[in-house]
């Protein structure tokens, strides 16, 4: 077992919201929450006001323990405000991802027995349609749209304190896992799971009160959600929201805002390290880029580092761990791991075939046990027993952790290709394939072969102006990859599929390969 070498975090017993409230207390006369498109900008007071008011609001309607609430929305101040008045008002609230089409928001909708909806005009057709057949029985448009509601008409008499709920028992926050296989399920993560995680992120990312950093990780997500929108803010530290990833936007905020730490996904590294339009902006500001959500290649790595002047490093979490469990000290920066241990957490490798421990450099599935390990798949009972035993969550990553406690993820369980017996993590080579010149980014599946039982399929993407040939990759991966590990066929596509975390949807490159 690997234990934190950081020292515990304190377990308190207050809500989310009070953790959040601390935060703006120490931001109340500046800006905390920026809308990055408008440029209007809220105080803590100011946020401490709205949220006290719509929770009082929602209280005044019978909203409270037992009733759950949708919030589909892009990054706004106007998140945090619905977010954090419902937990207050004691309710539960499902965070929905605004790309879905309507059979998914009605799949969500009815999965987590939401009775009320809010959302944005541009959302509303979409809204309306997954509405359908479910519990909602009101549809709410931040804004306002005609013959709707609107967030202000909510709004009540400031509520004065923390609806009383079970710490550890309350389901606070029911996102919905990202569904690489099968049906989203529901992960109920308590007021316990969400407070500790944004100590323990503060242990190993460093925040600092004042500062000010980019929010475009969707809010939706529990990585933009817990680890940027809540830890952020709740250390006084404010955020300028973006409704949507853009690069050029992107690196304005942080030339203006003078930002010093960056929260990304691999996607965005990508684009930082090769694209042009990085060179026209003063990046200087910048100290720390950590990027989570899915493996990032020690070359991208390196070369974003090179470029911007930055110690880049690594997080690693699940929505199921609320969600981060560890990171690379900035101080320390390792290229290619993910981290130390985060407070109050233990780590365990564990040899999928034995059940026993890997010894420090073997390769086993990464499980995890400490406080911020989610109450449990709601209305799963089955799925939450097969993924935590005795307190461990089973993560499905394999990763190895090496003699100074440093956690390296290979690839996820399931996603290993297995080519005469040998196995081959689709990770290891989409770290070659992006750094071959041309080449942008990159995605790898494993195919039916009647000869290898599966062989690795590459489907990449070009630099803008490239025409990179397979055969010119293949070339360039000679000496890099032992030959079962080099892709058999590649399909060159406009762009890779990913959620909204940035994880690979490799379902998705798998349907396509067997509609052929």
């Amino acid at each position: 077992m690997h234990k934190s070498p950081l020292q515990d975090v304190a377990l308190r017993d207050i809500s989310v919201t009070e953790r959040f409230f601390e935060g703006l207390a120490r931001g109340s006369d500046r800006p905390l929450l920026i809308d990055g498109p408008s440029g209007v900008a809220f105080t803590g007071a100011e946020l401490r006001e709205r949220i006290a008011r719509l929770a009082g609001g929602l209280a005044a309607r019978g909203i409270g323990p037992g009733s759950v609430i949708a919030l589909m929305a892009p990054n706004m101040p106007d998140y945090a405000v619905v977010f954090h008045a419902v937990a207050y008002a004691g309710a539960t609230l499902t965070t929905i991802n605004p790309t879905y089409t309507a059979p998914e928001v009605a799949h969500q909708l009815r999965d987590s027995g939401a009775t009320m909806l809010i959302t944005i005009p541009a959302f509303l057709q979409v809204a309306e349609a997954g509405a359908q057949g479910t519990d909602v029985a009101e549809i709410v448009v931040i804004g306002g749209a005609e013959g709707r509601e609107s967030v202000e008409d909510l709004m009540g008499d400031p509520l004065a304190a923390q609806v009383a709920v079970d710490l550890d028992a309350h389901v606070q926050v029911l996102p919905y896992s990202s569904g690489t296989t099968g049906l989203p399920k529901g992960v109920m993560l308590s007021h316990r799971n969400m407070v500790v995680n944004i100590d323990q992120a503060l242990a190993l990312l460093d925040v600092r009160e004042g500062e000010t950093s980019v929010a475009f990780l969707p809010f939706f997500h529990i990585y933009g959600m817990n680890v940027l929108m809540n830890t952020f803010v709740a250390h006084g530290a404010a955020l300028v929201t973006m409704p949507r990833f853009d690069l050029e936007a992107l690196l304005r905020h942080i030339q203006t805002h003078r930002v010093e730490k960056l929260l990304i996904a691999p996607p965005v590294a990508i684009a930082l390290a090769k694209h042009p339009m990085v060179d026209q902006f003063d990046l200087s500001s910048l100290q720390v880029v950590l990027s989570a959500a899915a493996p990032l290649g020690a070359d991208v790595s390196e070369s974003l580092s090179r470029r911007i002047g930055a110690s880049v490093i690594q997080g690693y979490g699940m929505t199921e761990l609320s969600p981060l469990t560890h990171a690379v000290p900035r101080n320390t920066p390792r290229a290619g791991s993910v981290g130390i241990t985060a407070p109050n957490t233990v780590t365990r490798i564990v040899d999928p075939i034995s059940g026993q421990d890997c010894a420090p450099g073997e390769e086993g599935e990464v499980w995890v046990k400490g406080p911020q390990v989610m109450i449990g798949y709601h209305n799963r009972p089955d799925a939450t027993a097969a993924m935590i035993e005795d307190g461990w969550l089973k993560t499905g990553d394999l990763g190895v952790v090496d003699e100074e406690g440093y956690l390296f993820i290979r690839d996820r369980l399931k996603e290993l290709i297995k080519v005469k017996g040998f196995q081959v993590a689709p990770a290891e080579v989409e770290t070659q394939l992006l750094g071959v010149p041309g080449v942008a980014d990159a995605a790898v599946i494993g195919v039916p072969d009647d000869e290898a039982g599966e062989v690795p399929m590459a489907f990449i993407v070009r630099s803008p102006g490239s025409e990179v040939t397979e055969a010119e990759i293949l070339s360039a991966l000679a000496g890099k990859l032992v030959s079962y590990k080099l892709p058999r066929s590649m399909v060159f596509i406009d762009a890779v599929p990913k959620s909204a975390s940035g994880k690979i949807l490799r379902r998705v490159l798998r349907d396509r390969v067997k509609a052929v």
